[in-house]
């Protein structure tokens, strides 16, 4: 009888194998990183590969098992890091030049309660630079593909993290979702990703892109995989300001959709292509088939969305970014004769085109006259788009859109700005108003591309929303699908 190779293993089912004795610690490491290391060249996907810290920890893992002590939800469960998380002592490169030989002096909290939960973290994947991006084509390294055609796009900002799930070279990876940087790459990868409640999961250890917006989440191939990783970091850090003083929560499936009330923003959709507007009246009907009622829902205010992102989020990274100066850590120009050389030419030799770009429209929007006119008003409008989803909420118990206007795009086939921008037009909705919101694989498209379905909960609905998003996810299987280019029988 032939084995199931590993990278057809779910994170829970490799945790159960292991802690059965089917396999070692050990052995699951070695699988995955021959696996990276076949890979991860023509994908992309990771840019430093932390081997020698995972065999480490897995040979400690067989131990801890061989002497019966408690063994966390994710042991030997292999998981990779976004490049904009602080692993101790390891390179936090954000995906730029400015930080190449920037060696964390800390943790990050999601790092932190992963490693207390005894994952084994693979390595350290591919961004938009600042995670500033929506196609991974930003990263100042090199870009990542898309595991199911590696001429496209996997997505952005977190493109290396669900290209790696999506190939399996790691069963579950972090990201950092500012205006649909889980959720869009997810979708464009055939994979599940979560965009947490604000708070719900600490940002400490996480560099800043838009501190109001950003929030750490998981991708994984399943639903279940989901619920076990934000069991593991979806916990209160006194470290975070923003955190929620909240118990951690237990994520139970299985629930049906009977009574549930599903909100469509049916004229916020009206400009969907036909392709893409036919694909998600088929998933609303499986809702419905579960037991579900869809309702129309008016958020008409979203169509401002992205107008307020991109003042709020620029304003945001001009702030945070304004500590990259060339003194303290990072990059510092070999010219530089004074202090304000040292500062301009520092940014020039370490940023890319698309910081740069944001930084200055970030500082415009700051600047004085222009305050009141943009970024005052985009704070107002942001109001009214809370409010707005309230509203629907009274209604409803969740809201579904597509992911994003189309499948995965080739690669450097949008040179327009503004169209990149648009890509983002339906996932940055819920980190404005700071709501859970998940992307389920749901298809293919003519192009046999994958395609998502993205579900929005009220604040601190997580569990009920993951358990909607369960339900789907049982009812199609899409999340089974393995690209072709990466499921050989071996590693």
């Amino acid at each position: 009888m032939t084995q199931t190779p590993l990278h057809h293993f779910s994170a829970a089912q490799i945790r159960e194998s292991f802690v059965k004795g089917e396999y070692t610690a050990v052995a699951i490491a070695e699988y995955f990183l021959k696996r990276i290391e076949k890979h991860n060249q023509q994908l992309g996907a990771f840019l430093s590969i932390l081997g020698p810290r995972m065999l480490l920890k897995a040979e400690a893992l067989d131990r801890k098992r061989a002497h019966n002590k408690h063994l966390g939800r994710l042991a030997a469960v292999p998981v990779a890091i976004k490049d904009n998380m602080h692993i101790a002592q390891e390179i936090t490169s954000c995906g730029s030049k400015f930080l190449h030989n920037y060696r964390a002096p800390f943790e990050a909290t999601a790092v932190r309660l992963l490693e207390e939960e005894d994952a084994l973290i693979t390595g350290k994947t591919n961004l938009d630079e600042f995670a500033m991006g929506s196609s991974n084509e930003h990263s100042a390294y090199f870009k990542a593909h898309n595991p199911w055609d590696l001429n496209c796009t996997p997505g952005g900002s977190s493109g290396g993290s669900a290209a790696a799930v999506s190939a399996r070279l790691s069963l579950i990876a972090t990201g950092s979702d500012t205006g649909g940087s889980i959720r869009q790459p997810a979708g464009f990868c055939g994979v599940v990703g979560y965009k947490p409640t604000y708070g719900r999961v600490s940002r400490y250890g996480l560099v800043a892109f838009g501190s109001s917006l950003d929030q750490i989440g998981p991708f994984a191939t399943s639903v279940e995989d989901i619920a076990l990783a934000m069991e593991s970091i979806g916990r209160h850090c006194p470290l975070d300001s923003t955190s929620l003083d909240l118990p951690a929560e237990s994520y139970h499936l299985g629930k049906n959709l009977k009574d549930i009330k599903i909100g469509i923003p049916r004229h916020f959709l009206e400009n969907l292509k036909p392709e893409a507007k036919a694909h998600f009246e088929e998933n609303l009907q499986v809702l419905r088939s579960l037991g579900a009622t869809t309702v129309d829902i008016n958020l008409d205010i979203l169509k401002y969305s992205i107008a307020v992102y991109y003042i709020l989020a620029t304003a945001e990274a001009a702030t945070n970014l304004a500590r990259f100066d060339g003194i303290r850590y990072g990059i510092r120009a070999k010219d530089a004769k004074t202090l304000d050389e040292v500062y301009e030419l520092s940014r020039k030799e370490g940023f890319g085109r698309e910081v740069k770009k944001r930084i200055m429209l970030g500082t415009y929007v700051l600047s004085a006259g222009y305050q009141d006119a943009f970024y005052k008003k985009a704070q107002k409008v942001r109001t009214l788009i809370i409010d707005s989803f309230d509203q629907a909420f009274a209604s409803c118990d969740a809201v579904a859109m597509p992911v994003a206007p189309s499948s995965a795009f080739p690669l450097q086939s949008i040179n327009d700005p503004l169209e990149m921008y648009l890509q983002d037009i339906f996932t940055i909705p819920a980190n404005l108003a700071g709501l859970p919101a998940i992307s389920v694989p749901s298809g293919f498209d003519s192009r046999q591309m994958p395609l998502g379905l993205q579900l929005i909960g009220p604040q601190m609905c997580d569990v009920p929303l993951i358990q909607y998003a369960h339900a789907f996810e049982q009812a199609t299987q899409f999340t089974k699908k393995i690209p072709p280019l990466f499921d050989g029988l071996t590693s």
